[in-house]
């Protein structure tokens, strides 16, 4: 897939989220909800020749964890990485997007106010 489908396909899933928006911040395709980023997408981001989402986790343990698991998906990205948020790469071969779709949505529960976690959330 070219980088603007990969782009397509993530903003498609996140977008379906409830009360979720789209804008570019510092220069990537960034989603938040109810004002809280929750996912970026990325494309060689300073020439790392990566094509990723970022999104949160519930901590650096679990991103050491997922990393660990499968690095070739997985990766710490930079400037945001300290923080718990986890890169999951879409470059290496056809993603599996029922569990890119499944990250994305549990970066959104991260991010996403009690009242919309409360209503049932996604």
């Amino acid at each position: 897939m070219t980088s603007e489908q990969l782009l397509a396909r993530v903003s498609d899933i996140c977008l379906a989220l409830p009360e979720t928006s789209g804008k570019v911040s510092h220069g990537a395709p960034s989603f938040m909800v109810a004002g809280k980023m929750f996912a970026y997408f990325t494309e060689n981001h300073h020439g790392d020749g990566r094509t990723a989402v970022l999104i949160k986790t519930s901590g650096v343990e679990e991103q050491e964890m997922l990393i660990e698991g499968d690095p070739a998906l997985y990766y710490r990205p930079p400037y945001i990485g300290h923080k718990g948020w986890i890169g999951l790469r879409l470059d290496q071969s056809e993603p599996d997007w029922d569990h890119v779709g499944d990250r994305i949505a549990q970066s959104w529960e991260l991010a996403a106010p009690r009242r919309l976690l409360e209503m049932g959330g996604r």
